[in-house]
């Protein structure tokens, strides 16, 4: 959620939406972004029904942060999304904030209706007069399709304490909600048996990454790979707005137990980050609820953007973008915990007729046989004698969006300095994620989507995540190696993109759905 940063602009961002749309890189075909206007940090992840349902932060008035609303979007198969009206409005004196959604599956909160559980989002209410945010519930009985506000249930007098998570408890069978205060870097639990009274359970931090504020928490169990037999460990996600890997905003983890009431890291934990992604643009990222039994996959989004300049990226219509759908496992290796992340797998239905191809690198750039802005790609490298093996990604002026392997220090990295538009000096930077690359091996999947890369290394416990918006014309790809040969074998897939159901959405404000403002129980 937002956090009133001043964010400075360069010439080139205070371009006249008809210039910025002439200036706008094609709008990526395989993330979803809104049909227009400002998007920032996923909402309300719940399955529910046969549906996804990605609820977001959502301005339905301009391109720019303001008028916080919740939109709204549902997918099938987390790939093909549909753009909702607004869900959730903001009134006359509270903005929708962030927050998370259940399945009230015992109707413990009494909102049910004709014998079916509702669904029931729990977010900050923004009460920018009052300088207040406090936590407030509406509940859908229809999918998800309209919401009835029933108003504030909990509040502890700050102006800083968002973004709440919410989800079942089984062994305490309890509601469990963490929050944070933001400014003080500090996760807080609560628990409530209906979803309407909650109790303060204990708080957790400041630990690893400190900045301006903590945002967006999340909190899941997950099954330990490569761990005992039966071993399961609980992360907690913690998002900032300043201060990440990537000089922005950027998201850290910590990996412990939970018992219903009190997160404790495991021992050595919080000392330093541990961070999601080392790109720039992955923030706010939280998980799905209330996804089947049947499959057992922890699954979360970002948001593809930094706040520093995230007011200035140059797109038109909309400004904001998600990355895809991940899942999130927890791996055990040598002692150490990590998540590992991978593009779900429904993003292989995207893709379009393989093509591999082999070559042995040099200095002299090696073109490669992908075509467009939009696809999946996985680099087997063997560096060899190398230096540096980097696949460059040029547009039609010269531009170039570079991924490359260092094996000799350690690292893969995304240099985008010369990717092209200069809207923003904290933009062009270069972002490097440590690798063990002492096998001079390593195997990168890489989506690329017109003006994002989504990179993920090896086993996925190192990804890093860039916009790129280039200065004009097509992309093509080369590969070339400094300081010795090497070799690369690809295997390559265009992407298709989610078709009608990406675009389609409402082409104005749409108009607010009913709701009742209710004082709490």
């Amino acid at each position: 959620m937002k956090r009133f940063a001043i964010i400075a602009l360069t010439a080139s961002a205070l371009l006249s939406p008809a210039a910025s749309a002439q200036r706008a890189d094609p709008r990526p075909i395989y993330h979803f972004a809104p049909a227009r206007n400002w998007m920032n940090d996923p909402n309300g992840l719940v399955y529910y029904d046969g549906e996804y349902h990605l609820f977001f932060q959502y301005n339905p008035h301009g391109d720019r942060w303001g008028h916080m609303n919740w939109g709204h979007a549902v997918s099938r198969d987390l790939v093909h999304w549909q753009e909702l009206p607004i869900a959730i409005p903001e009134t006359a004196d509270v903005m929708a904030f962030s927050g998370s959604a259940v399945v009230d599956w015992t109707n413990s909160s009494g909102f049910g209706r004709n014998g079916k559980p509702p669904m029931i989002a729990i977010y900050t209410g923004h009460n920018p007069k009052a300088k207040l945010q406090s936590q407030y519930l509406a509940y859908s009985n229809d999918k998800g399709r309209t919401w009835t506000v029933h108003g504030e249930v909990l509040s502890v007098g700050s102006p800083e304490f968002r973004d709440p998570k919410v989800f079942w408890h089984a062994a305490t069978k309890r509601w469990v909600m963490v929050a944070v205060m933001a400014l003080e870097n500090r996760a807080v639990i609560f628990t409530s048996p209906d979803l309407k009274q909650w109790t303060f359970a204990s708080s957790f931090g400041p630990a690893g990454g400190r900045g301006k504020n903590w945002e967006c928490p999340d909190l899941f169990e997950l099954p330990v790979e490569g761990g005992a037999p039966g071993e399961r460990r609980w992360v907690l996600g913690i998002n900032l707005g300043d201060n990440g890997v990537g000089g922005g905003s950027g998201g850290q983890y910590f990996v412990g137990d939970f018992d219903g009431y009190r997160f404790t890291p495991m021992p050595g934990w919080g000392s330093e980050p541990r961070w999601m992604d080392y790109g720039a643009d992955f923030y706010a990222a939280v998980s799905w609820n209330d996804l089947p039994r049947s499959d057992p996959r922890r699954i979360w989004i970002g948001w593809a953007n930094d706040w520093r300049y995230a007011e200035a990226i140059p797109t038109w219509p909309s400004r904001g973008l998600m990355t895809v759908p991940r899942t999130v496992s927890l791996l055990k290796t040598d002692g150490t915990y990590r998540i590992a992340q991978a593009p779900v797998r429904e993003v292989d239905t995207l893709r379009g007729e393989a093509r591999s191809f082999s070559a042995s690198l040099t200095d002299a750039p090696t073109e490669l046989p992908i075509a467009g802005g939009s696809v999946d790609l996985v680099a087997d490298i063997d560096a060899g004698r190398a230096e540096q093996v980097t696949f460059a990604i040029t547009d039609g002026q010269g531009y170039q969006t570079l991924i490359g392997v260092n094996p000799s220090v350690d690292e893969v990295f995304v240099d985008r300095t010369r990717s092209g538009l200069h809207f923003h000096d904290g933009f062009p930077n270069r972002h490097v994620a440590p690798v063990d690359l002492k096998s001079r091996k390593v195997r990168l999947r890489i989506l690329a989507d017109e003006s994002i890369v989504e990179v993920f290394v090896g086993d996925g416990t190192r990804t890093i995540t860039d916009r790129f918006f280039r200065g004009g014309g097509p992309l093509r790809w080369s590969a070339s190696a400094r300081g010795g040969p090497a070799s690369v074998k690809l295997l390559t897939w265009p992407m298709a993109g989610m078709g009608a159901a990406m675009t389609k959405g409402p082409a104005a404000p749409p108009p607010a759905p009913r709701i009742v403002d209710v004082a709490p129980s």
